[in-house]
């Protein structure tokens, strides 16, 4: 059995040498073929370029004079026409900043109800309405402003505590939504925008037309390309600017009914407190 392998292993050598040895002689060949060429003469020589090797060189090259994602945004806008695109352009940056602003406002406006009701049930065991009082006056969010509001009517009984509730709930509703209908105007307004340049590029493209006396195909094309960029620009902000308003309205309709539940905590915990005294 060893001699049987050590037979398999010599033939296995033999045969990667052998194997060496041919393709050493066959890459000899070649090269003398090669530099035959080549002395033959240089356009011999450019003809028998490899295809594979000219295709790579065009890629490359292709490649390297393709633009950047912001140079294409930055000539399609150009394209559109400064006039129309500039107003669409300023839509969006108002619509942003306002929709920014109401991000940052709501999101200091959410308030951890239960840990505030929690607050001002031992306040109001410990130190009675004024204590409670002060609790709320330490708290940001509309949320405890409605319970300074409700406290501060305590003396004049549970009746007039919550109409001051649902007062100042809706003084407090205002002032969440206090931006929003900006950003529903730039909605409506950016794709209207888009459109009326739509309709002003496609009446200077037909003047062209007129003015040429022919209906060129590159003519035409051109003229609708540029008619048509407006009202992408106009989607797009619309597109982007309706996302932020629907997740603000989200937050809103989140924090009105934190308001709203936390409202009759408030009343059920001084209607206890009433009645334990």
């Amino acid at each position: 059995m060893k001699k049987l392998l050590t037979l398999l292993m010599l033939a296995g050598v033999f045969t990667f040498t052998a194997l060496n040895v041919n393709a050493q002689d066959f890459s000899d060949s070649d090269s003398t073929e090669v530099a035959a060429d080549s002395v033959a003469g240089d356009g011999f020589a450019e003809e028998a370029q490899e295809p594979e090797e000219v295709a790579a060189e065009e890629v490359f090259v292709e490649e390297e004079s393709s633009p950047g994602f912001h140079q294409v945004v930055k000539q399609q806008f150009i394209d559109g026409g400064p006039t129309f695109m500039g107003i669409v352009l300023a839509c969006l940056i108002l619509g942003l900043a306002i929709a920014i602003e109401r991000i940052i406002h709501l999101n200091m406006a959410s308030t951890n109800t239960n840990k505030l009701l929690s607050d001002v049930e031992d306040a109001l065991g410990s130190g009675g309405p004024e204590a409670a009082k002060e609790v709320c006056r330490n708290t940001r969010g509309p949320v405890a402003s409605i319970f300074t509001q409700g406290l501060m009517r305590m003396s004049e009984g549970i009746e007039m505590v919550e109409k001051s509730i649902i007062a100042y709930g809706s003084v407090e509703m205002g002032r969440l939504e206090r931006g929003m209908i900006w950003i529903s105007l730039f909605i409506s307004l950016a794709p209207m925008l888009g459109f009326m340049g739509t309709v002003i590029g496609m009446i200077d493209a037909f003047d062209a037309i007129a003015e040429a006396g022919d209906v060129s195909p590159a003519l035409v094309a051109d003229g609708i390309k540029v008619a048509l960029l407006t009202t992408v620009g106009g989607l797009i902000v619309a597109v982007i600017l309706q996302l932020f308003y629907n997740y603000l309205v989200s937050k809103v309709d989140s924090i009105v009914n934190s308001m709203e539940d936390a409202s009759i905590s408030l009343v059920d915990l001084l209607v206890k407190h009433n009645l334990s005294r």
